[in-house]
């Protein structure tokens, strides 16, 4: 089985000044590479600037395979985040939302109804339109990183799927915090712990794996391809603790090389800048 996926939302280039080179990513981008990298058949909705950063993200997907059928191209410049590694840890310093806010139109809203799970998350500025997000989509995912509870419990009861993250959290305190998203109405919710792997809830079950040992370069985007290997999983039945050993498993190979998923390009002069920081560069959890 093949699931059909759609990520949507927003797309950036993750810009190392200390390297000299930028990477394509974002949550909505990084889930919908990974996704196709498993076998699904994944598609990105969202939009791309003009410039030599949004032409890096329009060409690693295609790259990758992703449906692209979806993709609009704004004039102006593309997001991006500005990185700086520490031991191995990505820590946003700053960044620009530049053209990656935009409208669902009905039209979309039809084509999404035709995936077997769509996937939005914090960082898409979406959710103005997650009611109609929620009503198109069979089963919708929602990634909210470490947002605050009464931003959870706003959001929560529109998706089926759940992922948070607490990284300096305990294995017990992510299991409670699961159980009460669950009762928000998600049927699935992951709490991801960083180095100390995840928690996953569904229903009265639950399960928990922990982090595989890997030589660590980059953790940016590894919560993303937890996501990725979490949601594919889902849509083909897996029982939960091989789910969480697989998705684990997964975030944490992730972590072994640059960038979110590959696809260096030199850094442009016009991103050597580091920007002001704005709601953007809360993407790219660890796993």
């Amino acid at each position: 089985m093949n699931p059909r996926l759609v990520a949507v939302g927003d797309n950036v280039v993750d810009c190392y000044p200390d390297l000299g080179v930028m990477y394509p990513g974002g949550n909505a981008v990084n889930v919908a590479v990974h996704a196709r990298r498993l076998g699904a058949d994944s598609g990105y909705l969202g939009v791309v600037g003009t410039d030599a950063a949004g032409r890096a993200v329009s060409a690693a997907l295609a790259g990758e395979g992703v449906d692209l059928s979806l993709l609009r191209t704004a004039e102006g410049p593309n997001a991006s985040a500005t990185v700086r590694l520490v031991a191995g840890e990505r820590k946003f310093t700053g960044g620009q939302d530049g053209v990656s806010r935009f409208r669902l139109s009905p039209a979309d809203l039809e084509r999404l109804a035709e995936a077997d799970l769509v996937h939005t998350g914090e960082c898409s500025l979406l959710e103005d339109q997650l009611p109609e997000l929620a009503t198109a989509a069979r089963r919708l995912s929602f990634d909210f990183s470490e947002r605050p509870r009464e931003y959870i419990e706003t959001h929560a009861r529109h998706a089926g799927i759940a992922i948070l993250s607490s990284p300096s959290g305990s294995r017990d305190e992510a299991l409670a915090l699961a159980r009460r998203v669950r009762d928000l109405g998600p049927s699935l919710v992951a709490v991801t712990l960083g180095s100390h792997g995840a928690v996953l809830v569904s229903g009265d079950e639950t399960a928990w794996a922990p982090a595989e040992p890997v030589d660590v370069v980059d953790t940016l985007g590894a919560g993303d391809a937890f996501i990725a290997r979490l949601l594919v999983g889902a849509v083909r039945g897996e029982n939960l603790p091989d789910l969480a050993a697989a998705a684990t498993a997964y975030a944490s190979h992730a972590c072994a090389s640059y960038g979110a998923f590959g696809h260096e390009a030199p850094l442009d002069a016009t991103l050597a800048t580091p920007q002001a920081p704005d709601r953007l560069r809360g993407r790219g959890n660890d796993a």
